[in-house]
Protein backbone atom coordinates (compact mmCIF):
# COMPACT_ATOMS: atom_id res chain seq x y z
CA UNK A 1 0.00 0.00 0.00
CA UNK A 2 2.64 2.59 0.59
CA UNK A 3 5.03 1.33 -2.37
CA UNK A 4 1.57 2.05 -4.54
CA UNK A 5 1.39 5.91 -2.57
CA UNK A 6 5.12 6.49 -3.73
CA UNK A 7 4.90 5.24 -6.82
CA UNK A 8 1.26 7.32 -7.73
CA UNK A 9 3.16 10.70 -6.25
CA UNK A 10 6.22 10.08 -8.15
CA UNK A 11 3.71 9.39 -11.22
CA UNK A 12 6.46 7.19 -13.12
CA UNK A 13 8.59 10.04 -12.98
CA UNK A 14 12.62 8.69 -13.49
CA UNK A 15 14.10 11.61 -13.16
CA UNK A 16 14.66 12.89 -9.63
CA UNK A 17 17.49 13.88 -7.05
CA UNK A 18 17.95 12.90 -3.56
CA UNK A 19 18.66 15.16 -1.11
CA UNK A 20 19.56 14.98 2.66
CA UNK A 21 17.45 17.66 4.04
CA UNK A 22 16.95 16.40 7.57
CA UNK A 23 19.55 18.99 9.27
CA UNK A 24 17.70 22.06 8.17
CA UNK A 25 15.34 23.35 11.04
CA UNK A 26 11.99 23.51 10.57
CA UNK A 27 11.31 27.09 9.55
CA UNK A 28 14.30 27.05 6.93
CA UNK A 29 12.83 23.63 5.57
CA UNK A 30 9.47 24.63 5.21
CA UNK A 31 10.73 27.88 3.84
CA UNK A 32 12.67 25.63 1.47
CA UNK A 33 9.68 23.36 0.52
CA UNK A 34 7.58 26.69 -0.36
CA UNK A 35 10.13 27.89 -2.94
CA UNK A 36 9.92 24.80 -4.56
CA UNK A 37 6.35 24.37 -4.44
CA UNK A 38 5.95 27.26 -6.44
CA UNK A 39 8.85 26.50 -9.09
CA UNK A 40 7.14 22.78 -9.80
CA UNK A 41 9.35 20.93 -7.58
CA UNK A 42 8.11 18.14 -5.17
CA UNK A 43 9.95 16.72 -2.52
CA UNK A 44 9.01 13.89 -0.58
CA UNK A 45 11.44 12.49 2.30
CA UNK A 46 11.10 7.78 1.99
CA UNK A 47 12.50 5.60 3.60
CA UNK A 48 15.27 4.31 2.04
CA UNK A 49 14.18 0.41 1.55
CA UNK A 50 11.25 1.59 0.42
CA UNK A 51 12.57 3.92 -2.62
CA UNK A 52 14.94 1.53 -3.56
CA UNK A 53 11.83 -1.32 -4.19
CA UNK A 54 10.00 1.51 -5.95
CA UNK A 55 12.62 2.45 -8.13
CA UNK A 56 14.58 -0.30 -8.47
CA UNK A 57 17.42 0.15 -7.09
CA UNK A 58 19.44 -3.03 -6.92
CA UNK A 59 22.78 -1.60 -8.27
CA UNK A 60 25.44 -0.37 -5.46
CA UNK A 61 25.07 3.02 -6.53
CA UNK A 62 21.62 3.35 -5.49
CA UNK A 63 21.91 1.69 -2.67
CA UNK A 64 24.82 4.37 -1.82
CA UNK A 65 22.67 7.03 -2.87
CA UNK A 66 20.28 5.98 -0.83
CA UNK A 67 22.02 5.97 2.68
CA UNK A 68 20.86 8.25 5.35
CA UNK A 69 17.80 10.31 6.06
CA UNK A 70 16.14 10.63 2.47
CA UNK A 71 14.13 12.97 0.57
CA UNK A 72 13.42 13.20 -3.33
CA UNK A 73 12.90 15.82 -5.52
CA UNK A 74 11.35 15.90 -9.35
CA UNK A 75 9.32 17.96 -11.29
CA UNK A 76 10.30 21.32 -12.99
CA UNK A 77 10.49 21.98 -16.14
CA UNK A 78 13.23 19.08 -16.98
CA UNK A 79 15.59 17.52 -15.22
CA UNK A 80 18.29 20.11 -15.75
CA UNK A 81 16.03 22.74 -14.49
CA UNK A 82 15.23 20.90 -11.63
CA UNK A 83 19.48 19.90 -11.05
CA UNK A 84 19.82 23.84 -11.36
CA UNK A 85 17.51 24.99 -8.97
CA UNK A 86 18.08 22.42 -5.97
CA UNK A 87 21.93 23.53 -6.75
CA UNK A 88 21.32 26.72 -6.16
CA UNK A 89 19.29 26.32 -3.18
CA UNK A 90 21.84 23.68 -1.60
CA UNK A 91 24.62 26.53 -2.05
CA UNK A 92 22.09 29.20 -0.50
CA UNK A 93 21.64 26.01 2.33
CA UNK A 94 24.42 25.20 4.04
CA UNK A 95 22.75 21.87 5.48
CA UNK A 96 21.10 21.10 2.38
CA UNK A 97 22.88 18.26 0.97
CA UNK A 98 22.17 16.79 -2.53
CA UNK A 99 23.39 12.93 -2.35
CA UNK A 100 22.50 12.00 -6.20
CA UNK A 101 19.85 11.14 -8.66
CA UNK A 102 18.62 9.45 -11.07
CA UNK A 103 18.14 10.39 -14.82
CA UNK A 104 16.00 7.86 -16.89
CA UNK A 105 16.53 5.26 -14.41
CA UNK A 106 20.52 5.84 -14.40
CA UNK A 107 22.14 6.41 -11.10
CA UNK A 108 24.00 9.40 -10.69
CA UNK A 109 26.55 10.70 -7.86
CA UNK A 110 26.60 14.38 -6.68
CA UNK A 111 29.10 15.02 -8.91
CA UNK A 112 26.88 14.47 -11.81
CA UNK A 113 24.45 16.08 -10.63
CA UNK A 114 26.76 19.14 -10.32
CA UNK A 115 27.50 18.48 -13.83
CA UNK A 116 23.77 18.50 -15.00
CA UNK A 117 22.93 21.89 -13.85
CA UNK A 118 25.55 23.24 -15.82
CA UNK A 119 24.76 21.95 -18.77
CA UNK A 120 22.04 23.56 -20.88
CA UNK A 121 18.31 23.25 -20.17
CA UNK A 122 15.63 22.15 -22.67
CA UNK A 123 14.48 25.68 -23.92
CA UNK A 124 18.49 27.09 -24.36
CA UNK A 125 19.01 23.51 -25.87
CA UNK A 126 15.77 24.30 -28.31
CA UNK A 127 16.93 28.01 -29.09
CA UNK A 128 20.89 26.91 -29.78
CA UNK A 129 19.04 23.92 -32.51
CA UNK A 130 16.74 26.57 -33.79
CA UNK A 131 19.71 29.31 -34.04
CA UNK A 132 21.81 26.77 -36.25
CA UNK A 133 19.11 25.49 -38.55
CA UNK A 134 17.64 29.01 -39.71
CA UNK A 135 21.77 30.20 -39.87
CA UNK A 136 22.43 28.94 -43.09
CA UNK A 137 19.11 30.32 -44.47
CA UNK A 138 19.88 33.55 -43.24
CA UNK A 139 23.23 33.26 -44.71
CA UNK A 140 22.47 32.44 -47.81
CA UNK A 141 20.19 35.21 -48.16
CA UNK A 142 22.52 38.24 -47.74
CA UNK A 143 24.21 36.54 -50.41
CA UNK A 144 21.70 36.37 -52.64
CA UNK A 145 21.13 39.60 -51.67
CA UNK A 146 24.72 40.96 -52.02
CA UNK A 147 25.08 40.34 -55.32
CA UNK A 148 21.34 41.34 -56.66
CA UNK A 149 21.99 44.59 -54.93
CA UNK A 150 25.15 45.37 -57.31
CA UNK A 151 23.18 44.18 -59.73
CA UNK A 152 19.95 46.50 -58.72
CA UNK A 153 22.30 49.26 -58.63
CA UNK A 154 23.71 49.47 -61.96
CA UNK A 155 20.79 48.55 -63.81
CA UNK A 156 19.45 51.74 -61.88
CA UNK A 157 22.40 53.88 -62.88
CA UNK A 158 22.66 52.84 -66.64
CA UNK A 159 18.71 53.46 -66.53
CA UNK A 160 19.71 56.73 -65.31
CA UNK A 161 21.56 58.03 -67.75
CA UNK A 162 19.60 56.59 -70.46
CA UNK A 163 17.00 59.13 -69.14
CA UNK A 164 19.32 62.02 -69.45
Amino acid sequence: MILKEIEGRLDGNRDLLILDSSRLDAVTNNTFRLAMQEKGIHLLVVKNSLALRVLGGDCDQMKQIFSGPSTIAWGGEDVVALSKEISRQAKELEFLEIKGGTVEGQALDTAAVEKLSKSPGRMELISMISGQILSPGAQLAGAMLGPAGVLAGCVASIADKEEE
